[in-house]
């Protein structure tokens, strides 16, 4: 596969991957036993927010990759 679709592909997924991430994230975070908690929250919020790069470093290194 090209490189030029290995990246149109990528980009594709990654931006998949930020929707899917923040629905899931503004689902979570309206859980009540996370509302009545600020420190929870803030744990919350940072994990999220860094969360999305673990599933996206192997979608970039892929994209990265050389030609064949």
């Amino acid at each position: 596969m090209a490189i030029r679709t290995r990246k149109f592909i990528g980009t594709l997924a990654l931006l998949l991957l930020v929707v899917v991430w923040s629905l899931l994230g503004m689902t979570a975070a309206q859980t009540p036993w996370l509302a009545s908690s600020r420190l929870l929250q803030a744990i919350f919020y940072v994990v999220a927010g860094i969360g999305w790069v673990l599933p996206a470093m192997p979608i970039v290194s892929w994209m990265a990759r050389p030609d064949a």
